[in-house]
């Protein structure tokens, strides 16, 4: 796994990641999901720069011009829902990707300091064979709903390369991702953070980026 941390990107990570972290600005869900599109934006670009290119020559009212463009679109896949903005903002970088969507849960009936079960009820994806896919979800806390997401993927085909996106994680989901993921793929990731607490959420984190975007569940 080559890993790929991005909080000292001269290009604003840190700006709105502080934003994303302050309770005073969390009030608004609004400027939250775009917050969180925002940095999906850069990453894509961030991201971008490692694709595969090629040259394509285009005819325009006066002549030809040479231009090096990416050899493909990739497929843009999100666990859902909190993942949603975030998907947004990647999707509005690379505007002609195909679109993939995971739908993940968490057992919340746990002991307390117990391991967490996460469960997978929903996969949309189209053909992966030979893409660049593209794997978001904002939050990368035990890395157990990033790892079931890559993994029901798989079975849409073998992409010719995995890039996993993260605006923040904790050291125990990175771990996690390399002990279960053995093939060759990039991790992004805007910050690593302290640790989980008891209940699994990452510390110092931001909270629930779910609950944060969209409102409180029952």
């Amino acid at each position: 796994m080559h890993l790929h941390l991005l909080r000292d990107s001269k290009i604003g990570f840190g700006n709105i990641l502080s934003e994303l972290r302050d309770t005073s600005v969390q009030k608004d869900p609004y400027r939250f999901r775009m917050n969180l599109e925002r940095l999906g934006f850069l990453m894509a670009y961030e991201i971008a720069q490692t694709l595969p290119t090629t040259e394509k020559t285009t005819a325009t009212p006066l002549g030809l011009a040479a231009e090096t463009v990416w050899a493909q679109q990739p497929v843009i896949a999100t666990v859902l829902r909190a993942g949603l903005p975030f998907h947004n903002g990647l999707l509005q970088f690379f505007d002609r990707a195909e679109s993939a969507f995971v739908a993940a849960y968490r057992d919340e009936n746990h002991e307390p300091g117990g391991p967490i079960q996460v469960h997978l009820n929903y996969v949309a994806a189209p053909d992966l064979h030979q893409k660049t896919l593209i794997l978001a979800d904002p939050m990368l806390a035990t890395g157990q709903s990033m790892v079931q997401a890559y993994e029901a993927l798989l079975k849409n085909g073998t992409p010719a390369a995995v890039h996993l996106v993260a605006v923040l994680a904790a050291p125990e989901g990175v771990a996690h991702i390399q002990e279960h993921i053995n093939a060759p793929v990039h991790l992004w990731v805007a910050a690593i953070d302290a640790h989980l607490n008891a209940d699994a959420y990452i510390v110092p984190g931001l909270g629930d980026a779910g609950d944060l975007s969209y409102g409180a569940k029952l």
